[in-house]
């Protein structure tokens, strides 16, 4: 039923390119542990041993606190369609944030995105999948509230949402965006 693997083979790489959502994991070495379910076209396998994804700006920062915290990183792909099956990642994450050098390279490979506030990269230490019989079928159909949000609100809004909303988790722990936190892009 399950297998486990180094890395992203290229029948797992193919698999996650098919899914529509994924479900983010994070903890900080002390406090609450994390899990966002994100959609839209918004991952990208780099290689066997890497991974990104683009992140829009929500209602907390919690993943980013986390990973400047403690860098694990789980990342969960369903289906929900044919074939039952599901596909974690396993590794250690970082922040991207705009001043990086990678930057403007990662944000190339997604389309343009209302909102965006930060890119994860993921180094790969394993991978498995299961069997996913008990996930339900669903035409999982992409919703675009998000993308309505940031686009009538401007870009002059962005910042100000970020600097509220954002900067600290909700365990008190700096994301790294904003008042000069020191990401881990630099590290």
């Amino acid at each position: 039923m399950s297998q486990f693997h180094d890395s992203i083979t290229p029948e797992l790489k193919e698999f996650i390119a098919e899914q529509k959502m994924f479900f983010v994991a994070t903890a900080p070495r002390v406090g609450r542990i994390n899990l966002s379910p994100k959609g839209m076209d918004t991952f990208r396998v780099l290689s066997e041993r890497r991974a990104i994804y683009l992140d829009l700006t929500g209602s907390g920062n919690e993943t980013a606190a986390h990973l400047l915290d403690d860098g694990r990183i789980t990342i969960m792909f369903c289906s929900f369609d044919k074939s039952a099956r599901i596909a974690r990642i396993y590794g250690r994450g970082r922040t991207i944030h705009p001043d990086d050098e990678k930057w403007e390279a990662y944000l190339a490979m997604f389309p343009p995105e209302p909102g965006v506030r930060q890119i994860m990269e993921i180094d790969v230490e394993s991978a498995m999948t299961s069997c996913g019989y008990a996930v339900p079928f669903d035409g999982t159909r992409e919703r675009d509230t998000l993308r309505k949000y940031w686009q009538n609100k401007g870009d002059g809004a962005l910042t100000p949402y970020q600097q509220q909303h954002n900067v600290t988790s909700i365990d008190g722990l700096p994301t790294g965006i904003g008042s000069g936190a020191d990401s881990q892009s630099s590290k």
